[in-house]
């Protein structure tokens, strides 16, 4: 369990993208801005999320990329649309990483904790103690874990996981449903 009430402007939040921020191709990838659509109501929780949070961290695998069908440029500009519009709607993305590599044991995939570790290293007064990872697969719990952070499962694109998983510490039905029960405190 999360106690929500000790975040504060000491703690890390890390953020998938692809199903968490916005809607995710089933089977595909986001391959440019066009394909790009915020979730209602993400803008207005990372708002509240600058509020409350030091760091605000996107986390995505992008192995479109490693497979040649998504271009770097267009990534690039998504991440680069994405921030100004959180911006615009008052919120912050304070850094974004994203895992090319198509190799599952590539140390910078999620599960694996290659870029929450290259962001405690931009980052250093990140504490992984005060760090919440939210996600909507296994994988983005399994990240948390390898880092030894905390976990909100999104339970927006994966109906079948089981929502008891040990991997899972808080399960909301979106990103405002969690920002809003932050905001409460």
């Amino acid at each position: 369990m999360i106690d929500l009430s000790k975040i504060d402007k000491t703690w890390t939040i890390f953020l998938d993208r692809d199903g968490v921020i916005n809607y995710e191709k089933h089977n595909d990838y986001i391959h440019n801005w066009n394909e790009f659509y915020f979730y209602e109501g993400a803008k207005k929780a990372i708002a509240i999320f600058a509020k409350k949070f030091n760091n605000i961290i996107v986390v995505t695998n992008q192995k479109g990329i490693g497979k040649g069908v998504t271009q770097i440029d267009d990534l690039h500009l998504i991440h680069k649309n994405m921030i100004g519009e959180i911006e615009n709607a008052g919120g912050r993305i304070d850094a974004v990483y994203f895992c090319p590599d198509l190799e599952e044991e590539s140390i910078n995939r999620k599960p694996n904790p290659g870029m929450g570790l290259q962001a405690k290293n931009d980052y250093p007064e990140i504490n992984l103690h005060k760090t919440i990872m939210v996600g909507n697969t296994l994988s983005d719990m399994q990240f948390g874990r390898n880092l030894g952070i905390k976990n909100i499962f999104l339970s927006t694109t994966r109906p079948e996981v089981n929502l008891q998983d040990e991997l899972i510490d808080a399960v909301y039905e979106s990103l405002l449903s969690f920002a809003n029960d932050l905001n409460d405190l």
